[in-house]
């Protein structure tokens, strides 16, 4: 007698593990090694722990990658694509269609919205919350308690794959409390400080400082972040 339920129609490896409590719809794929936490709740169509299929010029590796691991409690949305090589903490959502690619680091309690893509090897911190048709790119570094906003981009290439120089691409760092506006776009190696205020459409082509507001194409520094808005003070 199982302690978990399986919809209809799911191709489950024989390996993967299954913790108890969880809900697993119909149409589910979930690939060899694969470890679901307790009390997940996994919605219909979703494929947890694919490998990449690389193209020949791919920066993204092709060494082999340990299973998917879900935290206890954490939800993933119908339609969604989890990558092996990827952990999630507890209790993080993950919404329809969205899509995390291998080697990923997520921390509890995070919320990848509707349709978001996560590249691989990004991390991002605990209690982060990331809204719908955001584009995370690969090498990015999203601290805790930050906000991104709907349609958010996040570049890694400042030469758009015309270079072999694959040791230069880097995404952005995006330290604690910061917030970024929705469609705003930060360009490869940026650093958004802690507790900045990054406004809606900017474009990002400086580094932010700390706790400042930015706004405009190119983005510049208008004024402090307001001290009730701080992250200490919440």
């Amino acid at each position: 007698m199982t302690n978990y339920t399986i919809g209809n129609y799911c191709a489950i490896a024989d390996d993967a593990t299954i913790g108890a409590g969880t809900t697993i719809g119909n149409n589910v794929t979930v690939y060899p090694g694969t470890l679901i936490g307790k009390n997940c709740t996994i919605a219909d169509c979703a494929v947890l722990g694919k490998h990449p299929k690389l193209g020949v010029a791919s920066t993204a590796g092709g060494e082999a990658l340990s299973p998917l691991t879900l935290g206890d409690g954490c939800a993933v949305g119908a339609h969604t694509v989890l990558m092996a090589g990827t952990k999630f903490g507890e209790s993080c959502i993950i919404g329809d269609n969205a899509g995390v690619r291998e080697r990923c680091s997520i921390g509890d309690n995070v919320i990848v919205g509707r349709s978001v893509t996560v590249e691989n090897d990004t991390t991002i911190g605990a209690r982060t919350r990331i809204q719908s048709g955001a584009y995370v790119t690969a090498y990015v570094t999203v601290e805790e308690d930050v906000f991104i906003a709907p349609m958010v981009v996040m570049t890694n290439d400042n030469y758009m794959g015309r270079t072999d120089k694959v040791s230069e691409m880097k995404g952005c760092t995006i330290r604690q409390g910061a917030r970024v506006g929705g469609g705003a776009h930060i360009l490869p190696g940026i650093e958004i400080g802690r507790d900045s205020f990054v406004a809606t459409g900017a474009i990002v082509t400086k580094d932010v400082p700390a706790g400042m507001v930015v706004l405009g194409a190119p983005a510049r520094v208008v004024r402090p972040v307001a001290d009730e808005e701080l992250l200490k003070n919440q």
